[in-house]
């Protein structure tokens, strides 16, 4: 009689106590269960062209999948519980409660519609991540890469039951107003000018900036003398420059002139309330060829290019007048330069892994840097003849961005899926944390308001007071709002029509009018 060798013995053990730890859903249609096992046996069983690295990958994160799939399962079926006994004591007592008609049929269908669309959204999770790889590794192509792998959006973020009772953000607070369409792939950066005329300027991977009409969505200039992935920008706080850092290991300075054109009535692009979440297909998605970047005329050559780093520049910023810029590289460095004569007047050292951003403060000889090494760094120049530095630890993973606010704080985002809130006079400990449910990106303070405005890999944008109370999220649908991971926001307050704007990797910018008063009182 034939005996297993003992490898293969092995290996149907292990296959087996796999199969014993899988998420087991109870269908209504035994023969598509069965169908189902069968097919993930041949998987398993049938020899593949993907090299074993590359397959034992895609096994291990389909796995994190099913777990997690498994955990909000349960999660659910224990909240669904609870909600069964408060009602039948609310009954008995004679009381009801908002969100009590949520029975049990309702969610069963809530369910079953979420599992049928599991394989729309890990499609959409894949094209996610698979377009940021694409423009992420060092070199003349480089972009970002600070990007966590586990944070799938199975259930859009909150759960079901949980959102159920939270009240939606009228439509008349957060109001989508323009979309800024014309980039040919995904948007790092967007910045507002500070001078007149105000125009929004946006960096994309496509190796171009742009400048934008924000009133008729209009494109005015298109800069593209990058030759990489353009990671940031910025203007100048007196004068129609703009600064931006690029994966070609340069940050380039050049000067525009624009005139806007006459605005035409705004449309309404809003058509759903603010917490709905409808699914859409790919073919939705902002179309690169629009024609938002039609014939306005292009810059081709900097004014100035600043060129010290042996990495990707992945930020850069105005030091408070103008008469220098601070940039973050991939180099594990950042540098102070002289904009008029573009030498390199300081080399700040100390961070162990590579930039991730760079901010200036508004009014002194502040930079603040953030690093992949789950550190934020704060250098003073203020005293010409001493340069300090305070080194910020709170943080689990990247931090993807810190930012100034009013007085001494410092707002930190990270991919550890917190925000933090620091005063300058206590490193020790943030004074607020808001935890999420996805990584955040680069974050931006409305700072006569103190609203901070938070990007996220799972494209929503939510709005949190500096305490870390939240006061919205961004409407987001099949016909408004991202459909790629956010990667920036930038508040302009005393615009009359946009006094928000966010970017993404779905090659759009947006143009949102919050009714703070409005979002303040409901708070």
């Amino acid at each position: 009689m034939p005996t297993e060798s003992g490898s293969s013995a092995t290996a149907r053990q292990a296959k087996q106590k796999r199969k014993s730890h899988s998420l087991s859903i109870r269908r209504t249609n035994s023969s598509e269960q069965e169908r189902s096992g069968l097919q993930r046996e041949m998987l398993e069983g049938q020899d593949s062209k993907l090299p074993s690295s590359v397959r034992n990958t895609l096994l291990e994160l389909f796995g994190q999948i099913e777990r997690e799939f498994e955990t909000l399962y349960i999660e659910n079926l224990e909240l669904r519980r609870e909600i069964d006994t408060l009602n039948e004591r609310l009954a008995a007592e004679g009381q009801t409660i908002d969100g009590a008609e949520l029975s049990k049929g309702q969610l069963k269908t809530k369910a079953s519609h979420s599992t049928s669309q599991l394989s729309q959204k890990l499609k959409t999770t894949y094209k996610a991540s698979t377009s940021k790889r694409s423009n992420s590794f060092p070199g003349k192509s480089g972009g970002p890469r600070n990007f966590s792998v586990g944070s799938w959006e199975i259930w859009g973020g909150d759960s079901w039951i949980v959102s159920s009772f939270k009240t939606t953000t009228s439509r008349a607070i957060c109001q989508l107003v323009k979309e800024y369409i014309g980039h040919r792939d995904g948007i790092w950066d967007v910045s507002v000018a500070k001078t007149q005329p105000v125009v929004l300027g946006t960096a994309s991977a496509d190796h171009t900036a742009l400048l934008w009409s924000i009133e008729t969505g209009k494109s005015l200039v298109k800069y593209v003398g990058h030759a990489g992935s353009v990671n940031s920008i910025k203007f100048h706080p007196t004068e129609q420059l703009s600064l931006t850092a690029s994966g070609d290991q340069t940050a380039h300075i050049w000067r525009y002139m624009v005139q806007l054109p006459t605005p035409q009535p705004a449309t309404d692009c809003n058509q759903m309330s603010g917490e709905d979440e409808v699914e859409f297909s790919d073919k939705d998605e902002a179309d690169g060829d629009g024609d938002g970047c039609g014939d306005c005329p292009t810059i081709r050559t900097p004014s100035t290019s600043l060129k010290s780093h042996q990495g990707v520049v992945i930020a850069a910023d105005w030091l408070v007048g103008g008469k220098q810029a601070v940039t973050a590289s991939w180099d594990r460095t950042a540098n102070l330069y002289d904009v008029e004569t573009s030498e390199l007047v300081h080399s700040l050292t100390g961070h162990d892994q590579e930039l991730t951003h760079c901010c200036t403060h508004p009014t002194q000889r502040l930079v603040v840097t953030s690093s992949r090494d789950t550190t934020f760094r704060l250098w003073d120049f203020r005293d010409p003849s001493i340069h300090s530095v305070n080194v910020f630890q709170g943080h689990t993973d990247t931090v993807t961005s810190a930012v100034f606010t009013v007085g001494d704080n410092v707002v930190s985002g990270s991919d550890d899926r917190t925000v933090k809130v620091w005063d300058l006079k206590n490193m020790r400990s943030p004074i607020a944390t808001i935890r999420t449910d996805s990584a955040v990106n680069r974050i931006n303070v409305c700072v006569g308001q103190r609203i901070i405005a938070l990007p996220h890999d799972n494209r929503q944008v939510r709005l949190f007071d500096m305490s870390g109370v939240r006061l919205a999220r961004l409407p987001r649908s099949n016909r408004q709002g991202h459909r790629r991971m956010v990667c920036c926001s930038a508040w302009s307050e005393d615009h009359p029509i946009c006094n928000l704007f966010t970017c993404g990797f779905d090659r759009q910018a947006i143009g949102w009018n919050i009714n703070i008063p409005a979002l303040l009182q409901e708070k």
